[in-house]
């Protein structure tokens, strides 16, 4: 949920929408589901067809949700019409095409790598774009959370980070990192509009600033098979990786602010690991307990309010 969700008037009515931490966890959940069945849908669903179909069903879903309030914040929405669009492009459209097409290019090792460098990406967009600095207890947070993770994912032998080969995939989703950073940061622009509002509108604009992109998709590229597969792989990322992950996000990042919120990017390749645990039969070693207590600490203490 972002921007004001008037929930601020009858806190006790909407306890989920005044608990960041929980919603950016869920966010975390949603997000890892998708690393894994975006590497899945590598090679049956091309990349700019999966976010074209993904953001287009999403904002079907949320449509009819947000109609009432998108009518009576539309002229707020046409005030902030550049940071709106902006803010489409970037989130909604770019972002998550760049992300399917570095998963037909690289490991998912790489990617969580990768990943874990998101909070180091939005403070250095808080800066630039804000002029806020870490503090000292953001950083230690972050650099601790980020070894937790690296731990995780070396399996405790740290000696395989000197095997890991970078390729063009991982180029792409560095960059993809650096535009969802910026529009972490830039969420704070947003006007002072309902969440399902912005949702809406971010998500319908987003969906259509890739119909160039389909269009020449469709020519340059097979076309995806209606399968069940490919149909569930849909339903699955339009539900909860879109609608409810970026709800929970939004209002997050407006309850806590960027720089706080965005630790929760470590926790993604730790409920990764969870699901292959739990989906791929893997079985869970002391290098997981200690990794996982590493990033919940960093969350923990990078996330924390200071004291005035």
């Amino acid at each position: 949920m972002s921007a004001t969700e008037h929930s601020s008037s009858a806190p006790s009515t909407n306890w989920l929408a005044n608990q960041p931490y929980l919603l950016l966890s869920i966010t975390a959940l949603c997000w890892a589901g998708n690393a894994i069945v975006g590497r899945l849908a590598a090679g049956h669903i091309p990349p700019v067809t999966l976010s074209f179909l993904r953001w287009s069903f999403a904002f079907l879903i949320i449509l009819p949700f947000a109609w009432k309030n998108l009518v009576r914040d539309w002229d707020a929405i046409r005030g902030r019409l550049g940071i709106m669009i902006v803010l489409s492009i970037t989130g909604i459209g770019a972002f998550n095409t760049l992300q399917y097409w570095a998963l037909e290019h690289t490991q998912a090792l790489n990617t969580l790598l990768l990943q874990s460098a998101g909070p180091l990406v939005v403070a250095v967009w808080s800066l630039v774009l804000l002029g806020v600095r870490l503090t000292l207890a953001q950083a230690a947070g972050v650099m601790l959370s980020m070894a937790g993770v690296i731990i995780i994912l070396m399996h405790g032998d740290l000696t395989k980070l000197s095997n890991i080969e970078f390729n063009r995939g991982d180029m792409i989703f560095l960059v993809a990192l650096a535009i969802f950073g910026l529009y972490s940061v830039l969420s704070l622009k947003r006007p002072d509009i309902h969440g399902l509002s912005f949702v809406a509108f971010t998500f319908g604009a987003g969906a259509a600033c890739l119909i160039p992109l389909f269009i020449w998709e469709l020519f340059a590229r097979p076309l995806m098979q209606i399968n069940s597969a490919n149909l569930l792989t849909l339903a699955y990322v339009a539900l909860f990786p879109s609608t409810l992950a970026y709800l929970c996000f939004n209002r997050g990042v407006q309850l806590i602010g960027a720089n706080r919120a965005a630790p929760f990017f470590h926790v993604v390749p730790v409920f990764g690991t969870i699901m292959s645990i739990a989906f791929l039969g893997e079985h869970p070693q002391v290098f997981h307990f200690i990794g996982f207590a590493l990033v919940l600490t960093g969350v923990f203490v990078a996330s924390r309010k200071q004291s005035a």
